[in-house]
């Protein structure tokens, strides 16, 4: 399904790379997008259809300024690899649990946390693990309301700063809304750079919907990226991303 023509704040599509591809094409236009809502709806088996031609022009931009690839970034979110779709979710978080230091260490974007140990912690005591709550909890019973679904990540406790750039987290929440046709998963983000972190962020915010919709049994249908102000990164310039945009305009063609 194309972007609403009538309206540059709302892209939805059945391809990720095309869905972010619409909304860089919105931002370089304006410089910033308030509000900007992305959904995906075309998975396979919970996997998101991407065009790989364009994220590997992406990916190769966001090297040359030594920033983050797509997958590391996603990898955030949810840690694809550490998934065995065949072993319970404990494996999971066990296997995440370990590493988690490691991570912390491996970059300083990550000093102050990642997003999937935030999901994963933070809960009351006894289910300190706010992801594992709200799967056993809906399944633990029928008729548990669907509101229950609900995962924070911002912290007033912690983050709530007067600092001028905080960097982490942008994601703020999270929900999941089972429906007779599947599972779409919703998240809030404050801001969000459009190049840098945008396309990571679609992919692994798929990847815990599929892992979500996994353990609910049943299908990943969308997911929804709210975004309460979409940026231009100022590192990275249109002159820089001319490879990127000849490689989208080819695909999908002239804007």
């Amino acid at each position: 399904m194309p972007k609403n023509p009538n309206n540059t704040h709302y892209v939805e599509r059945e391809n990720l790379s095309h869905a972010w591809a619409d909304a860089l094409r919105v931002v370089l236009a304006h410089g910033e997008a308030a509000p900007m809502i992305v959904c995906v709806t075309g998975f396979k088996n919970g996997v998101p259809d991407e065009e790989p031609a364009i994220r590997d022009a992406l990916d190769a931009a966001l090297g040359a300024h030594g920033l983050q690839s797509c997958e590391t970034v996603s990898n955030t979110i949810f840690p694809n690899s550490l998934w065995n779709s065949a072993a319970p979710a404990q494996e999971l978080y066990s296997r995440y649990k370990k590493i988690l230091p490691r991570l912390i260490k491996a970059s300083r974007k990550n000093q102050r946390g990642l997003y999937f140990d935030r999901l994963t912690s933070g809960g009351p005591a006894g289910r300190e693990n706010q992801l594992d709550s709200i799967l056993s909890t809906y399944n633990g019973r029928a008729g548990v309301r669907r509101s229950a679904l609900q995962l924070a990540v911002f912290d007033p406790a912690r983050d709530h700063s007067t600092a001028a750039q905080l960097g982490f987290p942008c994601l703020q929440h999270v929900t999941i809304a089972p429906t007779e046709g599947g599972i779409s998963l919703n998240a809030f983000y404050a801001t969000q750079y459009i190049v840098e972190r945008a396309y990571g962020n679609y992919l692994g915010l798929c990847r815990l919907g599929r892992f979500v919709a996994h353990e609910l049994s049943k299908p990943l249908i969308r997911m929804t990226c709210f975004t309460g102000l979409s940026l231009h990164d100022t590192t990275i310039s249109k002159a820089d991303l001319k490879g990127v945009l000849a490689v989208i305009d080819e695909i999908l063609g002239p804007p």
